[in-house]
């Protein structure tokens, strides 16, 4: 069995990797969707404060419980307690699902980079395109495949000579690819056939201003819900992944610097996707363009490229190259979570377990990948949504499972342990744990008010409980805030 003798090499290499996990595809299209659905500035000024606050607690917890125990979620959390190793066991099962298909969609993503590598780039600009592909039963298989290959042979190099060595070279070339597309999102212009001129200048005004028309309390809340679910599913808490890397931080390393630089690149990063997306998505489509899910990255953002002329390639091309960095920099964490859990379940050496996991996942992503063809089907999920199998086990896994474990993990370090077993964490090597205060009353009180909302709303009950509740209409309560 491979104990933690494995490490990171400092405290660069911890925050490289735990951002690089931290850094992944929600950053490039989630983020920006979201901020241009609600609000634009308004969504930014409350995910800065849920990121110093809420994430900041969740995000302390994981780490701090990891280089405390030395273990990977299983064995960490029945240290903490023997009765609740359940809630190790879920938290072990969260990556499990997501690594069924996290490898299929970083296929879908090298498939576009080749398409622009290779000259094609007005072919992903058509209408059908991307369903075209996800719906053959060849060509998603085999990039998923590709992608489910390199991220295990990465895991199996190791901390140190694989995830470490890859994230200090992908975080670099990433943050340095999106500052350059930021930048000349900004150059931007286009005159519609109305004669009507956008520039990048504008759209970047449009996303950065605080839009407070028709806001009323449920719109805020909603609001307040899509940031924090964000920030949530952004820097991989709750799904044992920090847990695992804080197992390989050694001792002498400055936890609360640690956070703070984590925190900084993970928002810096999805700040910089908003401005190399939105004012070129409202140049050349106006607002109209900015769709959610895979329809932006695969739809709308290959159309605005094709407006571009020839520099839309060489954009296309860095923009999806910057994408695969993000995508494997996650996958590669979540691939990592599952190999630590398992050597200390059964005991085996690296790449023995690391073997044997790359066989199941290509199989399972295999099978993942046939889910808009050959194994097709459509259901209707508890929120209301339409499915398929892919939808299935990100909801699960992202919808269900996370919001619930951070619920759990608030109220077995709130009040079953102690806040002070993660705050001593913090605080060892005799660093001062300057958030400290902050993190009891967010830990015992605001966190699990704030993931017991999570869980209703991402699961679908809280509208449930509003339709079941007579209740007057908002503006009847609160006029519309101006």
């Amino acid at each position: 069995m491979e104990k933690k003798t494995s490490n990171f090499s400092g405290q660069l290499g911890f925050v490289l990797a735990a951002a690089g996990s931290a850094v992944g595809v929600g950053n490039l299209w989630r983020f920006p969707y979201l901020a241009a659905k609600d609000g634009g500035g308004l969504f930014l000024i409350i995910y800065l404060v849920l990121v110093l606050t809420f994430g900041f607690t969740l995000l302390t917890s994981d780490i701090a419980i990891g280089r405390k125990t030395q273990k990977s979620a299983i064995g960490a959390y029945e240290e903490m307690h023997p009765k609740w190793k359940f809630l190790g066991v879920l938290t072990f099962l969260v990556p499990v699902l997501i690594m069924t298909y996290y490898a299929v969609i970083g296929g879908w993503i090298t498939k576009y980079a080749c398409v622009y590598l290779t000259g094609q780039a007005s072919s992903a600009a058509q209408d059908d395109y991307f369903t075209s592909f996800i719906t053959s039963p060849v060509s998603p298989v085999v990039f998923g495949l590709l992608f489910m290959a390199v991220t295990a042979f990465i895991v199996y190099k190791g901390v140190e000579g694989g995830i470490e060595k890859v994230s200090k070279f992908m975080m670099p070339v990433l943050l340095v690819l999106v500052v350059i597309i930021a930048i000349y999102s900004l150059t931007l212009k286009h005159e519609d056939a109305d004669g009507n001129v956008r520039t990048g200048l504008q759209g970047f005004l449009y996303y950065i201003t605080p839009h407070f028309e028709g806001l009323t309390v449920e719109r805020f809340l909603q609001i307040l819900l899509d940031a924090m679910s964000q920030l949530f599913f952004s820097l991989s808490v709750s799904m044992g992944i920090m847990i695992t890397y804080g197992s390989y931080v050694k001792p002498e390393v400055n936890l609360n610097k640690s956070v703070s630089q984590i925190e900084f690149f993970d928002t810096g990063v999805a700040l910089l996707a908003g401005v190399m997306i939105i004012p070129a998505v409202f140049v050349f489509s106006g607002t109209d363009g900015m769709g959610v899910g895979p329809s932006l990255m695969f739809v709308s953002l290959p159309k605005v490229f094709d407006a571009m002329g020839p520099a839309g390639t060489v954009v296309g091309v860095l923009f999806f190259i910057s994408a695969i960095f993000a995508t494997l920099t996650s996958c590669i964490s979540v691939l990592e979570s599952i190999v630590a859990n398992c050597m200390e379940i059964f005991h085996t050496d690296r790449k023995k377990t690391t073997f044997v996991l790359a066989l199941i996942y290509l199989a399972a992503s295999a099978v993942i990948a046939l889910g808009y063809s050959v194994f097709y089907f459509n259901v209707t999920l508890p929120n209301g949504s339409s499915a398929q199998l892919l939808d299935i086990m990100d909801y699960v896994s992202n919808s269900v499972m996370m919001p619930l474990i951070a619920l759990l993990s608030t109220i077995l370090i709130g009040w079953v342990k102690s806040p002070k077993y993660v705050a001593d964490e913090m605080e060892r090597g005799g660093y001062k744990f300057r958030r400290k205060r902050m993190y009891y009353v967010m830990i015992r009180y605001v966190a699990p008010v704030m993931m017991l909302v999570l869980f209703l709303q991402s699961t679908g009950l809280l509208s449930m409980i509003f339709k079941a509740i007579p209740h007057r209409k908002v503006g009847a309560i609160l006029p519309e805030v101006i």
